[in-house]
């Protein structure tokens, strides 16, 4: 991975940032830095605001522009929409149900797998962040001040077949809940079809 490359990867994992905190995250100089934010800026892929400070001059946060999210591999996503779109055309919603189902069977199976080792609700989370990270989310786990833990998914590799079906999220949300077992609940605090930069769940025992 260049550079260029890695800003953008800092950026979307880590969300708006000033030029000087990419500077020191990557080991550059501050114009080097600014150099690759107006490089991509001006190709569209880069986006900067500035937010007024207490004291002094207001500061710059950079961000990926939709389009610059759009760089980051969603799987086939026109493809999987038209074949949505299919489905729905040619079976109606209770076709396009049974897809969903047994989609979430195959990935329920998959998830409980990798979790078979894990003897505890930390270790569990671990092994899920991990099997997602390697289907494309950009998933890891922090743990939190309270006990609690997150599963933070800073990239959706499905994000056309979410928007354009909402029951793929719902289903992730239950599978999760399932193979993760009965002593903790899950509940999505960021979601990115919601406008949030990226999808986040709180785990917590109960």
């Amino acid at each position: 991975m260049n550079t260029a490359e890695r800003v953008l990867y800092l950026l979307k994992t880590r969300g708006p940032q000033t030029a000087q905190e990419i500077a020191e995250s990557l080991e550059l100089t501050s114009m080097g830095a600014r150099r690759q934010l107006e490089a991509w800026q001006e190709k569209g892929i880069l986006s900067c605001e500035d937010a007024a400070e207490k004291i002094g001059r207001p500061t710059r946060r950079w961000q990926l522009t939709a389009e610059g999210h759009a760089r980051f591999p969603d799987r086939h996503g026109d493809l999987t929409v038209q074949i949505i779109a299919q489905v729905r055309s040619l079976f109606g919603e209770a076709g396009l149900e049974k897809l969903i189902s047994a989609r979430e069977q195959d990935t329920e199976a998959l998830y409980v797998a990798a979790l078979s080792k894990a003897n505890n609700l930390k270790a569990r989370v671990k092994a899920l962040s991990t099997a997602r990270n390697a289907e494309g989310y950009m998933a890891h786990m922090e743990i939190q001040d309270d006990g609690s833990l997150h599963l933070i998914e800073d990239h959706c590799p499905i994000c056309a077949a979410a928007q354009s079906c909402q029951q793929f999220c719902r289903s992730e949300l239950a599978v999760f809940q399932r193979v993760l077992g009965p002593q903790c609940s899950v509940e999505r605090i960021e979601h990115l079809q919601a406008g949030a930069r990226r999808c986040v769940y709180l785990v917590r025992e109960k």
